[in-house]
């Protein structure tokens, strides 16, 4: 590796997400060109590292000649034709999978014969990409390419973070470079852990919260004012027809549901809201809720002034850039030094999508830092 350090290529930028882990591991080197299709995520990842350091681009036409050279590519590419969110989701007939799988079948075969392929690669995406056709695809090329493959699914939550996000993670080193940390007959696993730091992760869904992680207070906006805290406000109309669908968090929680890009916009599996409030039992105020909205005409009470002391709200962008690890918590157990900058132009509405599409910079940081660890020679016979 040169002293100056590596150079990378970053496909599907998206706001930015792959860069600031990179950024932040310890790895030394440079984001050489990112590409995005997407005009608002070329605009945010702009804003906030400069211009011209993203290409808008078409991935799925790139060719080998267009490529400078890099050690490493980093890759977060569509998950909407894999996700069960998706019901339309159709793989790799997708038309949103080609241009992956242009890159695994097209691109790096090209590179390949011109002596130029990527050292490492890692790709990121949705749980459930791993039973894909694609993902055999993607193996059976990086094999004949002469890669070291491994798989690993992970969340935040094993790292801390109180967001519940699982996702699919590629890791790929080309021979003769190997993974550390890696038995032999092992290496065909999906891990749920990064090998050699800790233990398969349980997720445990029968209890409340997830004790390792810090509490959500730490991430959430200090001093937000009642008006403020309005504009983040449920709609009363969701509210009263689809609130107990709701996945409802309190600042002591230490979890809280995936969030994804149809967050506002969609009540079940989009991510959490949060209750204010968090004197109150929130099961029996719904109880209470629901029994007024039943009894109709005959209550005094307006069903919606049942819930409104609870004092739910959806979190704010900032809150979700913390709990995606962009920017640090107010307080806790990361230790993150950085700003992130919308441009005025961009939507809540779009904010929450960008997000949503992202991934999370601290578990990227540190799949980072393993895949560049070298391995010993203990290795060969223990994790």
């Amino acid at each position: 590796m040169a002293e100056q350090g590596i150079c990378v290529l970053e496909f599907y930028s998206g706001i930015g997400g792959l860069r600031a882990a990179f950024q932040r591991c310890s790895v030394p080197g440079k984001i050489v060109q990112s590409f995005d299709w997407d005009q608002a995520a070329r605009q945010v990842y702009e804003t906030n590292y400069g211009s011209g350091t993203v290409a808008k681009a078409d991935i799925g036409t790139l060719t080998a000649s267009q490529l400078p050279p890099a050690e490493l590519w980093l890759l977060s590419p569509s998950c909407q034709p894999y996700t069960v969110l998706n019901p339309e989701g159709k793989g790799e007939a997708d038309p949103r999978a080609k241009s992956f799988l242009h890159l695994v079948e097209c691109v790096l075969p090209d590179l390949a014969a011109l002596g130029r392929l990527p050292k490492y690669l890692l790709i990121e995406n949705v749980a459930g990409f791993e039973t894909s056709t694609t993902r055999q695809k993607l193996l059976s090329n990086l094999q004949i390419l002469g890669y070291s493959v491994l798989e690993v699914l992970l969340t935040p939550l094993q790292f801390g973070v109180p967001n519940s996000r699982l996702r699919y993670y590629c890791l790929a080193k080309l021979s003769p470079l190997r993974f550390s940390h890696i038995p032999p007959g092992s290496e065909s696993r999906v891990w749920r852990h990064i090998p050699g730091q800790g233990e398969d992760w349980e997720d445990p869904r029968d209890t409340v919260d997830c004790l390792f992680a810090d509490e959500i207070r730490h991430y959430l906006d200090d001093g937000l004012s009642p008006s403020e805290a309005a504009t983040y406000g449920i709609p009363d109309k969701v509210l009263l027809k689809w609130g107990r669908l709701f996945d409802i968090v309190k600042p002591t929680s230490r979890r809280s549901c995936c969030f994804t890009r149809g967050y506002t916009r969609l009540v079940e599996r989009a991510g959490s809201i949060l209750q204010t409030d968090e004197s109150l039992d929130t099961t029996a105020v719904f109880n209470k809720f629901l029994a007024v909205r039943s009894s109709g005409s005959g209550s005094p009470l307006n069903p919606i002034d049942v819930l409104r002391p609870l004092g739910l709200r959806y979190f704010s962008p900032t809150e979700l850039l913390r709990l995606f690890c962009f920017l640090p918590p107010r307080s806790g157990t990361l230790a993150i030094q950085t700003s992130f900058i919308w441009p005025s132009t961009i939507s809540r509405k779009t904010k929450y999508k960008l997000i949503g599409n992202s991934v999370n910079v601290e578990v990227v940081r540190r799949l980072l830092n393993y895949l560049f660890l070298e391995p010993t020679p203990q290795d060969d016979t223990k994790e």
